[in-house]
C-alpha cells in the first residue's frame, strides 16, 4: 500500500498538459474487440483502471503493446468470451466488455463489476438493452452469461441516461442487423468520443451528444488510430486545486465547453478564467466566496465526477452552500475525512450543508473512492501543515503521474510505501 505525503500551503503555477480522458478510453479500448485489426490509441493515461482493461483483453486473447505514450490493442488473436472475475471485480468499465464480446463471439460471460463503492450502479439497463438486441441473458452464481445467433437492430428505450449503458449498446449495436435507435441516450462527451472511433473503424453512428442515437449495422471494422478527447474530470481538480490553493495555473489540451458547468462555479466563486482555443488559464489569489448551491446531474448538468473536489472547495470559502448529489447514493464517503482537517460539513441524505471556515489542517485522511480521495488531496494541499492521504491506489484508478504534475506546479507532494 501507499499514501501521499503532503505540505500544504504552496500556491500553484505553470502549465498542465490533461491526459486522454479515463471515461473514453475505458469503452475504446473495449471497441478494440470489434475488429482483427490493430488499433492505436494516442495519449493513453497511465493509470490503474487502464491497466485493468488491458489485462482483461489479454485473457480474451488480444495483444496489447506501448509504444511512446501510444497503446496499440491487435485483438486478431482474441479466442475467449470470458471475461474472468478477479479482473471483473477490479473494473466496473468491464462491463463495456459485454456488447463488443457478444458482438464478436456471439457469447459472453462476465463476473458482476467493482470499481469504486458509491452506491447502487446496477446493470440493469445494460441487459435490457442487449436483450432488445436479441441477446438471450441468463445470471448465475455471480455472472452474467450472454448469447445470441444474431444481433438485430431495434429501438432501445433507457429509463434514465446511462453512460454506461449507452456505450454498451452503441458497442453491440455497430455490428448488428439492421438500425438500431437509442432515446433517451446520455450525451457525454465520452458518448461523441466513442461515436468518433467507431465512425473511424468504418461504423455508422451518428447523433451521439444528443438524446437520440442511431447505428447502422455494419458487417465489418477496420482499424485506426485515434486521438481521445481530454480528461474533462482531471482538468476540473486541477482547476479546483489551483482555487483552493491560489496561484495561476494553463491547462492544455482541453475543452472548455465540456466544463463549462464548473467553470461557471469557479466564476461565481470569484476566480479569474480565461479561456483560449484548447486552453484554460485560472488565477486566484484571495479567499474565494461560497457557491449557493450546486446539484450533480447528467452532462451538460454539473459532473458527479467532481462534486467531491467542490465541496472541498466550498468548504474554505466564505459563507454556506448546499451540495446536492443526485447520481450516486455513497457519494459523501468522503467528508468525515475532510472533517479531520477541520471542514464544517453536515450531510443529511443527498445534501450536504457546508459552512466555510478560513483554511484546512493538516491530517492524516483517508481515499475510501477515486474522486473523493482526489479531493482529499486537493484540501491537503491548501492546509497549513502536513497531512497524509492513505489508500492513494483509489485516486491511481483516474490520474496517472498526479503527483508529479502536482510537483511541477510547486505542490510538496510525495508517493511513500506504507
Amino acid at each position: 500500500m501507499e499514501k501521499y505525503i503532503i505540505n500544504g500551503g504552496n500556491k500553484l503555477y505553470g502549465g498542465v498538459e490533461i491526459q486522454a480522458a479515463k471515461n473514453s478510453v475505458l469503452p475504446i479500448l473495449a471497441a478494440t474487440v470489434l475488429t482483427d485489426d490493430k488499433v492505436s490509441i494516442l495519449k493513453i493515461p497511465e493509470i490503474s483502471d487502464v491497466k485493468n482493461m488491458i489485462k482483461i483483453l489479454s485473457r480474451l486473447g488480444c495483444r496489447a503493446v506501448y509504444d511512446g505514450g501510444s497503446l496499440t490493442v491487435d485483438s486478431s488473436c482474441a479466442d475467449c468470451f470470458e471475461i474472468p472475475s478477479e479482473l471483473a471485480h477490479e473494473l466496473r468499465s468491464s462491463v463495456f466488455l459485454l456488447g463488443s464480446v457478444i458482438s464478436r463471439f456471439h457469447m459472453a460471460k462476465i463476473a458482476y463489476p467493482g470499481g469504486c463503492d458509491i452506491g447502487l450502479r446496477p446493470v440493469d439497463l445494460h441487459l435490457t438493452g442487449l436483450k432488445r438486441l436479441g441477446v438471450q441473458i441468463t445470471e448465475e452464481n455471480g455472472y452474467i452469461i450472454c448469447k445470441c445467433e444474431n444481433l438485430k437492430g431495434n429501438e432501445i428505450m433507457l429509463d434514465c441516461p446511462s453512460v454506461g449503458a449507452t456505450e454498451n449498446i452503441m458497442l453491440a449495436a455497430v455490428k448488428a442487423d439492421g438500425i438500431t435507435v437509442i432515446k433517451n441516450a446520455a450525451r457525454e462527451p465520452e458518448i461523441e468520443d466513442l461515436q468518433r472511433l467507431l465512425n473511424c473503424m468504418g461504423a455508422k453512428v451518428r447523433g451521439a451528444g444528443s438524446s437520440s442515437i442511431t447505428i447502422e449495422g455494419v458487417k465489418k471494422l477496420h482499424g485506426c488510430e485515434f486521438l481521445p478527447i481530454a480528461d474533462r474530470i482531471e482538468a476540473g481538480t486541477f482547476l479546483v486545486a489551483a482555487a483552493m490553493c491560489g496561484g495561476e495555473i494553463e491547462l492544455n489540451r482541453v475543452c472548455a465547453e465540456n466544463i463549462s458547468s464548473l467553470l461557471h462555479k469557479l466564476r461565481e466563486n470569484g476566480c479569474k478564467i480565461i479561456v483560449n482555443n484548447d486552453k484554460i488559464i485560472l488565477e486566484n489569489h484571495r479567499r474565494l466566496t461560497s457557491v449557493k448551491s450546486v446539484e450533480t446531474q447528467p452532462y451538460p448538468g454539473f459532473p458527479t465526477d467532481l462534486q467531491a473536489q467542490m465541496t472541498a472547495l466550498c468548504c474554505i470559502c466564505r459563507g454556506n452552500s448546499i451540495i446536492t448529489e443526485n447520481l450516486f447514493e455513497t457519494r459523501f464517503k468522503y467528508v468525515p475525512e475532510l472533517r479531520k482537517m477541520g471542514a464544517d460539513i453536515t450531510v443529511i441524505n443527498r445534501n450536504a450543508f457546508v459552512r466555510g471556515v478560513d483554511r484546512f489542517k493538516g491530517a492524516t485522511v483517508l481515499a475510501h473512492d477515486l474522486r473523493g480521495g482526489a479531493a482529499l488531496v486537493c484540501a491537503a494541499l491548501s492546509a497549513d501543515g502536513r497531512s497524509e492521504v492513505l489508500d492513494i491506489s483509489h485516486i491511481d484508478r483516474g490520474y496517472g503521474s498526479f503527483e508529479y504534475k502536482l510537483r511541477q506546479l510547486g505542490g510538496d507532494i510525495v508517493r511513500v510505501s506504507v
